[in-house]
């Protein structure tokens, strides 16, 4: 094939006047880094919040399983521990929940009972 001076069937694309040899690369990486800045102000806040209440779901429903499984371990222990039936259990834990109620009851803010 002959050499051709005709642009349209070279692959080389014509300098611009005016505009640098590279404009295309320069305008590509201008538009790369337009596109991360973006994202990187929109996404990363999203990411951040959507892995804290994972998290935050997950730790609740792992401690709400132990706090479960810590009071059946519980009632299991003081009814083989005291000598009678499973009521004397009941009413110690009864107990012991309604003055720990109680004292959390004191605790709160005053106007928040109104």
């Amino acid at each position: 094939m002959a050499e051709t001076n005709d642009p349209v069937e070279r692959s080389e694309s014509l300098p611009v006047p005016g505009l640098p040899t590279d404009w295309h690369v320069l305008a590509t990486e201008r538009v790369v880094s337009t596109v991360d800045t973006v994202r990187v102000k929109t996404s990363g806040p999203a990411i951040k919040v959507s892995r804290a209440v994972v998290f935050g779901l997950m730790g609740a429903f792992i401690g709400l399983m132990a706090v479960i499984l810590l009071l059946i371990g519980l009632v299991r222990l003081l009814d083989n521990v005291l000598p009678k039936d499973v009521w004397l259990v009941y009413l110690i834990l009864g107990g012991l929940f309604l003055a720990l109620g109680g004292f959390i009851w004191s605790k709160r803010p005053h106007r928040a009972a109104s």
